[in-house]
């Protein structure tokens, strides 16, 4: 265990303590209170029962002689240890009875006669019952009143309660310890799951957590991170192929380079030779700095960053101004471009980003087409959204390759790989999908009967 913040045993543990000490501080405060109802209700039993006998037997005296024979029972009924008392208050002194009768009229009485009264000289707490006696005779009324000593029921509910106390922090510790032993039990499947997952390692990324044996709980955690392990082998294996190509393609234009150098330093040369070998070396250094500036766009639009200079544009009138700077390509090539579809749609966009994406998906469209070939640019409109769709006739692409068209480096023929396709390293497609997530948009890719067709979306303008 790591500490209380981080142990689950710990926090089991405490969680079972807590449970059990409410739970049986709840028993308790009941058991206690059902205790103290039943003491109390025998202790007014026999307050009571002595109060109706000595009722019944001074409701029949009304001599002065007789009364001496009620003193001397309630001498016999009072107890020496004084448990039980009796008093008797009368407005005639012969007819009065007990110690300490001018404090009694102090006692607190309720309105069935039940009270409490302090002894002066002991400080004891007495229960007390009293009643109104009928005069009779030469006796006046009178007023009967029988105290029982509250200290045996104090005494009973103190030790009650004492025993009570400690029998339950025994069991709450009790309940810890099988807490701690249950909770390490319940984790050991956990404990082997984190056991299994240490062993994993980049170059075993293809190993997956066990989950035949496993508590249901367990195997959902179990399978969501097998899950993240197939994700996180896939990024890997896409970021190992990644590096690669990034070398590749960086290497090329270097070998070039330094190849072209080496040849223009290996012997004398004129000036006009220097000229020609520096003006190759700037082609190659432009393929490096396309290279770059593409890689470093990619990774702004990997951290997640929006287009910014949003305006509002017509997608048609777009479209139609970057097929301009494509006019030389498709003179001398004989390829024609076609705009149909909602020509009036309108939406948000950075332009420039948009014709950057656009021209991406022209270029592409040009380069898998023959000569003479009819592209069709379609600006298609659905909820919220603004299609435009590049279609061009080719050879059919496999579904198995339209997923990973907008992967960066991604090229579904490799033997085509330093042809310069797409601005000749692979990026372009990857920086349409950039774009449109940077405007809260979507790719899409299709290959049917001959025509591949690839489009992207930007946001529409709510319009009524």
């Amino acid at each position: 265990m790591k500490g209380l913040q981080r142990s689950i045993t710990t926090r089991l543990v405490v969680m079972f303590a807590l449970a059990a000490l409410v739970t049986f501080s709840l028993i308790g405060a009941a058991l206690y209170g059902v205790l103290e109802r039943e003491l109390t209700r025998h202790q007014n039993d026999d307050l009571n029962t002595n109060l109706q006998n000595m009722r019944y037997s001074i409701e029949r005296v009304g001599t002065l002689e007789r009364w001496s024979r009620v003193q001397a029972k309630l001498d016999t009924l009072t107890p020496s240890d004084g448990r039980v008392r009796f008093w008797v208050l009368s407005d005639d002194p012969r007819f009065q009875y007990g110690k300490g009768l001018d404090q009694l009229e102090l006692i607190s009485q309720e309105a069935d006669g039940h009270g409490t009264a302090e002894l002066p000289l002991t400080g004891h707490i007495l229960h007390t019952l009293s009643q109104h006696i009928e005069p009779l005779d030469e006796r006046p009324a009178v007023r009967l009143i029988v105290g029982v000593d509250a200290a045996p029921l104090t005494h009973t509910l103190h030790a009650f309660l004492t025993a009570l106390a400690l029998l339950s922090l025994t069991a709450v510790a009790l309940v810890m310890l099988l807490g701690y032993w249950i909770a390490r039990l319940g984790l050991q499947p956990l404990q082997q799951l984190s056991k299994e997952a240490q062993t994993l390692r980049p170059k075993t990324l293809s190993q997956r957590l066990q989950t035949e044996n496993l508590p249901v709980e367990l195997s959902d955690l179990a399978g969501a991170f097998n899950g993240a392990l197939g994700r996180l082998e896939d990024a890997y294996r896409q970021l190992e192929a990644f590096n690669a190509d990034v070398a590749h393609e960086l290497r090329t234009p270097l070998a070039n380079l330094i190849g072209g150098t080496q040849v223009a330093l290996s012997r004398p040369r004129s000036a006009p030779e220097f000229q020609e070998a520096l003006q190759s070396n700037l082609e190659e250094l432009e393929r490096l700095r396309s290279i770059i500036n593409d890689m470093l766009f990619l990774a702004r639009a990997d951290q997640g960053e929006a287009a910014t200079g949003l305006t509002e544009a017509c997608v048609a009138r777009e479209v139609e101004k970057t097929i301009e700077f494509f006019e030389f390509i498709l003179d001398e090539t004989g390829t024609t471009v076609v705009v149909e579809g909602e020509l009036q749609a309108q939406a948000t966009m950075n332009v420039p980003l948009f014709r950057r994406a656009l021209s991406n998906l022209l270029q592409n469209a040009i380069e898998h087409s023959a000569s003479g070939a009819a592209l069709v640019v379609n600006i298609a409109r659905t909820a919220g959204a603004v299609w435009i769709y590049v279609s061009n006739p080719g050879p059919l692409i496999a579904s198995t390759h339209l997923p990973r068209l907008f992967d960066r480096f991604y090229r579904v023929d490799e033997s085509r790989h330093d042809e310069g396709e797409l601005h000749g390293h692979g990026l372009g497609l990857a920086i349409v999908k950039a774009v449109a997530d940077m405007h809260g948009g979507s790719v899409t890719a299709s290959s049917v009967d001959g025509v591949t067709t690839i489009a992207f979306s930007v946001p529409a303008i709510v319009t009524g």
